[in-house]
C-alpha cells in the first residue's frame, strides 16, 4: 500500500493510490494545481498554510448551500452546521460525514492541534478545536482559500450534497 501525503507527494507521481484504510486517493500534480488553484489557495491548501482571519471569503457567509474542497470538489460541510465562532474564519460544529475530514494530529512549539485534511485529497482544510462552543463540543475552523461556496439553488436536486434536506431559511 502507498501511503499519500500531500506534503510527500511528487508532481511526477500524479494520480489515484491507496491512503489510510485502503481509500483511493485523488492527487494532482504540482503543475496542475498551480495553474488551476490562487497561490493562496494552493499556501493553504498544500502548505498547510492559514490565510489572514477576517479577511477572507466565507467568515461571514449566511447563504444556503454546502462548501467543497477547492481542490478535488469533495462536498465537506453544509451551511446548517455553519456558525459565527467570532474567529474570523468559517466555523462548522461537523462536517456532511465523517469520513469527508481526516483529522491529523500536529505538536509544533509545545501546542497540540488537530490538523483537518480533505479525506478525498489531503488538502489542508484547516483545524478542529474542542472548544464547547457548540453542541457537538467541536468547532471546525476552515480556511475560506481551501472551500469554495455552492449556493443551495446551484445544487441539482438529488446530489449527494445534503442540500435537498436543507430547509429555505427566509431571507
Amino acid at each position: 500500500m502507498q501511503l499519500c501525503d500531500h506534503r510527500f507527494w511528487r508532481a511526477e507521481q500524479a494520480g489515484v493510490c491507496s491512503g489510510f484504510g485502503g481509500m483511493a486517493k485523488v492527487h494532482y500534480t504540482e503543475e496542475e494545481l498551480r495553474s488551476r488553484l490562487t497561490k493562496e489557495q494552493y499556501r493553504v491548501t498544500q502548505e498547510a498554510g492559514t490565510e489572514p482571519a477576517f479577511a477572507n471569503e466565507y467568515h461571514e457567509n449566511t447563504e444556503d448551500g454546502v462548501y467543497h474542497c477547492i481542490v478535488c470538489d469533495e462536498a465537506l460541510f453544509s451551511s446548517e452546521n455553519q456558525f459565527n465562532s467570532g474567529t474570523g474564519w468559517p466555523s462548522f460544529d461537523a462536517p456532511i460525514s465523517n469520513d469527508k475530514i481526516e483529522n491529523r494530529t500536529q505538536r509544533k512549539w509545545f501546542i497540540t492541534t488537530v490538523e483537518n485534511v480533505c479525506a478525498n485529497c489531503d488538502a489542508h482544510l484547516g483545524h478542529v478545536f474542542s472548544d464547547g462552543r457548540t453542541t457537538t463540543n467541536a468547532r471546525y475552523c476552515m480556511n475560506s482559500a481551501s472551500l469554495n461556496f455552492v449556493p443551495k439553488a446551484e445544487i441539482p436536486a438529488g446530489a449527494n450534497d445534503r442540500a435537498d434536506e436543507m430547509e429555505t431559511s427566509p431571507n
